[in-house]
């Protein structure tokens, strides 16, 4: 913990208790992320602005994958409805509520992205998610992942109508990623994310045991890439129109998962348990590229 006190000492990050920075911080740490190392590009009152984004995602996140009843999910997420709610009325009750709470002050976040990313959680906790329709795919993909964008964007530096553009189409490209990236770590835990009107096109049977081994995953596979690579030019093209420097951890994020679903794709879904990953080298390459471009 020594490199935290020795940089929470230079300066008062977002005007907070250096404890409290460090408990944000250890979150994010213990997460064995590698958003960490990610957002050391950033000064340090976005960088930890990104760390109180993160550890509430984290946080709500923990509650829909907890092995707790729905009922008590529910009511465990409508507590943290309520604790976003004491944070805009300037009620902070911990470190990570005062953390938040600065970050909220700071970078002028909206109250209904909090509550878009928690109705997200919802969806998971209720029950699996198995094969939804097109519209409740789109409406997961939003809560899940472009909700998330639309608060990060703000604490990368940019609160333009282009920079909700770019949360709305780098979020889904995201998440289509990690849904196509994960479908057989899905089906051990009884989910299925991809559409059910996609499985059905293929006569794939839409239940989580039937998808992994589907003779024919690789078309709805091939499908949904497509529609992510097109999310990902319509975020690149609004990024054209957002502050250049804001968008560098954007750039980098959208470099990195666009590398991770073109090697799905030349791996394919015939083997969908072999999950793919970037070598090291690769990540270094793709992110001196993203921050120089």
């Amino acid at each position: 913990m020594g490199f935290l006190r020795a940089r929470h000492d230079e300066a008062p990050v977002l005007g907070c208790d250096a404890a409290d920075l460090a408990e944000v911080e250890q979150i994010v740490v213990r997460s064995g992320t590698s958003f960490g190392k990610g957002m050391r590009i950033l000064p340090p009152d976005r960088r930890y602005g990104m760390y109180a984004v993160y550890a509430f995602c984290r946080l709500v996140d923990d509650v829909a994958d907890d092995e707790g009843e729905a009922e008590d999910k529910s009511r465990r997420l409508e507590e943290w409805r309520a604790r976003i709610a004491r944070l805009y009325g300037g009620e902070a009750r911990d470190g990570i509520d005062r953390v938040l709470m600065a970050t909220i002050r700071r970078f002028d976040l909206r109250q209904q992205d909090f509550n878009d990313v928690i109705d997200g959680m919802e969806m998971d906790a209720r029950g699996p998610v198995v094969a939804p329709d097109e519209a409740t795919f789109d409406l997961y993909c939003d809560r899940v992942a472009s909700a998330v964008g639309r608060l990060s964007v703000r604490v990368f530096g940019d609160s333009s109508p282009a920079a909700d553009q770019v949360a709305y189409h780098l979020g889904r490209a995201l998440q289509i990623t990690n849904i196509l990236r994960d479908v057989a770590e899905d089906a051990r835990l009884g989910r299925l994310y991809l559409p059910r009107d996609l499985l059905e096109r293929f006569n794939i049977t839409p239940k989580p045991s039937a998808v992994v081994h589907a003779a024919r995953l690789e078309q709805v596979g091939r499908i949904l890439a497509a529609r992510a690579h097109d999310h990902f030019r319509a975020a690149a093209a609004a990024m054209a129109r957002c502050d250049r420097t804001a968008m560098r951890p954007a750039r980098l994020m959208g470099a990195t998962y666009a590398a991770i679903l073109g090697a799905q794709e030349r791996q394919g879904w015939g083997t969908p348990e072999k999950r793919v990953s970037l070598s090291r080298p690769r990540k270094v390459l793709i992110a001196l590229r993203a921050l120089a471009g």
